[in-house]
């Protein structure tokens, strides 16, 4: 299995849920991807849930506190980004037109982080890692393949992402669909804004290695989730679908062309 000790910065590195319902989600997701669960205490009747493959960690989720649904924050997967320095970059994101939602803070002595948010509105957070690397293992069945950019105005975008973690965008062949790459590793994309819904806000979508897309997609409308985007093919890529979980969070599954 393809193991990783550490994120180099500018990787996406840490997939994490927000939640209503941590114990429902729980279950779904291990049901659905094949995980299994940690819990650690995190408070008072708090736990975070790390779920693993293999015994590795690939993801986590917790429970949305109670000042955050005030905010109108729903259910979510958020991204996080690999850095050097939170503290840096946190600061280099507001110059580049960005807002630092939650300055960088110390998660005990796993690694600090900062909440941000582009000039297009879509939400990610920054990891830098001390005693927690981030995911463990990748390339496998469960595991989060492709960060994708949902935005209205993908040329903002670019220019900020460029700027502050050196990724560079190209279009595919015979398209304009914008591949990011982090150095030289291709690690998400950013779709034309006429393929999108406007009314959507922009946010990061997450896409996660399945064997099978359509019976993934069976099982997790099974267990109560919705189809936003039934199972279809992209020619010579693969096939996918956009979920949205029993507790409204959404996240995507992708099928390699030859799986399956």
């Amino acid at each position: 299995m393809p193991h990783i000790e550490e994120h180099p910065a500018g990787e996406f590195c840490w997939f994490e849920l927000g939640t209503s319902d941590q114990a429902a989600a729980k279950n779904f997701y291990c049901s659905l991807f094949g995980w299994s669960a940690d819990d650690f205490p995190i408070g008072p009747g708090g736990f975070y849930t790390t779920f693993n493959i293999e015994g590795r960690s690939c993801a986590a989720a917790y429970t949305l506190e109670k000042q955050m649904v005030e905010q109108g924050i729903p259910p979510h997967w958020m991204i996080y980004v690999a850095v050097d320095s939170a503290d840096a970059v946190a600061a280099k994101c507001t110059g580049l037109g960005g807002k630092v939602l939650q300055p960088p803070f110390d998660v005990f002595d796993f690694g600090r982080m900062a909440v941000l948010q582009d000039p297009t509105g879509a939400t990610f957070s920054i990891w830098e890692a001390r005693k927690h690397k981030g995911s463990a293992i990748t390339e496998v069945p469960g595991t989060m393949n492709w960060g994708e950019l949902s935005t209205n105005d993908p040329a903002r975008a670019v220019e900020f992402y460029s700027g502050l973690f050196g990724w560079k965008m190209m279009t595919g062949e015979g398209g304009d669909y914008l591949h990011i790459n982090n150095g030289k590793q291709m690690i998400g994309g950013i779709p034309p804004a006429a393929h999108r819904d406007p009314n959507v806000p922009p946010h990061w979508l997450m896409y996660f290695t399945v064997t099978d897309c359509d019976a993934t997609a069976a099982k997790a409308s099974s267990m109560g989730a919705s189809l936003l985007l039934p199972p279809m093919t992209m020619e010579k890529v693969g096939r996918f679908g956009v979920i949205r979980d029993p507790q409204g969070a959404v996240f995507a599954i992708f099928q390699h062309l030859n799986e399956g």
